[in-house]
């Protein structure tokens, strides 16, 4: 949805953006930050996590995985995270480029081997790919939005966490 007020495009607040910039512009120490979450098992398959002051986020198995289907499981909310990561991505900068956006809708598959999972075999046990279908609707000229498509592939921080080799450290406490 569009906003018509100066300091607002695609109901994204201008100014603050703005703001942020300016202050990594002028420390970009500001630039590095941390983010968290916590998550609690609820018995079964079933757990939740929980950000910031948020409500926790459910997770759980279908019932043919044996759980009880009660909330999308972890890969499910990988994906929503990428495509989320990606909205957010169109958002900002079609904002600082000034491209009004209409409507801008992310569908999201990937297909995983469940034998790694279930413990039939050794490997990879995560998604094979992932892909993703943009769909922008927006007055902009097409080559105004595919420039926005590559800054947002090229800037994305779950999609180089996805496409990159992460360092990840488990530890038990």
């Amino acid at each position: 949805m569009t906003t018509t007020a100066s300091s607002r495009l695609n109901d994204v607040d201008i100014e603050a953006v703005g703001g942020l910039v300016q202050a990594i512009t002028e420390d970009p120490a500001k630039a590095q930050t941390t983010w968290a979450a916590h998550v609690t098992w609820q018995g079964g398959f079933a757990s939740e996590s929980r950000v910031r002051s948020f409500a926790p986020t459910p997770s759980d198995e279908p019932a043919g995985l044996g759980g009880g289907d009660t909330a999308a499981n972890p890969v499910e909310q990988l994906l929503g995270a990428l495509g989320n990561c990606l909205a957010v991505g169109y958002a900002a900068n079609a904002t600082v480029a000034g491209i009004a956006l209409d409507d801008v809708r992310i569908d999201l598959e990937g297909d995983v081997d469940l034998h790694v999972f279930l413990g039939l075999a050794e490997g990879h046990a995560g998604f094979s790919a992932i892909e993703a279908t943009v769909t922008i609707d927006s007055p902009a000229p097409r080559a105004d939005l595919e420039a926005l498509h590559a800054k947002v592939l090229s800037s994305s921080p779950v999609g180089h966490t996805l496409r990159s080799a992460v360092p990840v450290e488990v530890t038990l406490a």
